[in-house]
């Protein structure tokens, strides 16, 4: 089999990129085809407006159940000393919300019935990539189960442990955090009003996000062994746990959801391009996600990449070097940043002494009464 590009790996990425593509033949390599999560899904995401965007151009974003969608218009994000807080407001920034929270199961099903009508599109699933040789003029892929392809451009967007980084012989810095990501969804007795809670511990990150109704969504990054503890309460002790830890700010919680886990790690790739290769989601980057930009990173990555491959001379090769520059280029500079930012977050509010706990404290204060630097960082996060 023969095809311009191959994009090996279905996550929100992967998905996004393929749908974007224009005027070239794909093929997507999944291992499967996921349906979405029958009730509430665990797993949420807080898509940026930007992103929102990009997939409203894809007609993604309007095949997503309105009432499933819940913006975001304020933000409190607390200390750990119990008092110094740093407040966001969209009315005060002038926009009309902060983000969206979206089920992750339904977003990336949107994304695969939007593939059902794309022209010049073979889905290759369930199938695992095995093997991947560069040469001169093309990728060849190897499947497990013994099919091959040839393709002048392979997209690896397949996650963390990205095989196709491996065999491109690109470097990644991979660092656990040691902690996961324990995350529920409750009802609660009073209302969010569309806003977003988050607590720093001394190193856990309590955060509740707004979801349809009287409901949140809890992502609560802590250590192995108390997330572990987390997960074996009954569903009373974790709803009373979880009230106590966020000082009762939105009343009494009620199980909607059972807790699963994901572990936390850092990892950062060298180079997020090589000779008929790119790189792009959780294969190039993975950062905490105490910001929630992860799945935001990776769609800004589609959106950069597509630009790049759509808007090529029409004779140009899509796997040329000197192209798929101008794509890393485009992105380095915004994931150096965020990747710098959350990680130097992790660090401050996981260190331990009083001059430290002054400093992040006293810094959350200052930045709350600053109006210039809020919107700084809100126009920052909302691309």
């Amino acid at each position: 089999m023969k095809t311009d590009l191959a994009i090996v790996g279905a996550g929100l990425a992967g998905l996004a990129l393929a749908r974007a593509l224009r005027a070239v033949s794909v093929a997507l390599i999944a291992p499967e085809r996921r349906a979405a999560a029958q009730g509430l899904d665990s797993r949420v995401y807080a898509i940026t407006p930007g992103n929102a965007g990009f997939l409203a151009e894809l007609r993604v974003w309007q095949a997503l159940a309105p009432e499933r969608v819940t913006p975001v218009r304020a933000m409190r994000v607390f200390g750990d000393d119990g008092a110094s807080v740093l407040r966001f407001d969209a009315y005060r920034a002038g926009v009309s919300e902060l983000a969206w929270i979206v089920e992750g199961g339904m977003l990336q099903e949107a994304l695969w019935r939007s593939l059902d009508a794309r022209d010049g599109l073979a889905v290759l699933a369930p199938a695992q990539c095995a093997r991947l040789d560069v040469a001169a003029g093309e990728v060849r892929l190897g499947l497990a189960d013994g099919r091959e392809l040839a393709a002048s451009l392979v997209i690896g967007a397949d996650g963390a442990r990205s095989l196709v980084r491996e065999r491109a012989g690109i470097a990644a810095t991979d660092t656990p955090y040691a902690q996961s990501a324990v995350v529920a969804n409750f009802a609660c007795a009073r209302a969010h009003r569309n806003t977003a809670f988050q607590w720093f511990q001394g190193g856990p990150v309590l955060a509740l996000l707004p979801l349809p109704g009287d409901q949140v969504s809890m992502v609560w990054s802590t250590g192995e062994a108390q997330a572990a503890r987390l997960l074996a309460l009954d569903a009373a002790a974790l709803c009373s746990e979880v009230a106590a830890a966020s000082g009762g700010a939105l009343g009494e919680l009620g199980p909607v959801s059972a807790p699963r886990a994901f572990p936390l790690r850092r990892l950062s790739a060298q180079r997020m391009v090589a000779p008929r290769v790119a790189l792009l989601g959780d294969a190039a980057h993975v950062i905490h996600p105490l910001a929630g930009q992860g799945a935001n990173l990776g769609l800004q990555d589609a959106r950069a990449l597509a630009a790049v491959l759509v808007g090529r001379e029409p004779q140009r090769d899509p796997g040329d070097l000197g192209l798929l520059r101008r794509y890393e280029r485009a992105r380095a500079r915004e994931i150096r940043a965020m990747d710098a930012t959350v990680h130097g977050m992790v660090r401050l509010f996981g260190a331990a002494g009083a001059p430290l706990a002054r400093l992040r404290n006293t810094g959350l204060n200052l930045a709350d009464r600053l109006p210039v630097i809020k919107n700084l960082l809100i126009r920052q996060a909302m691309a």
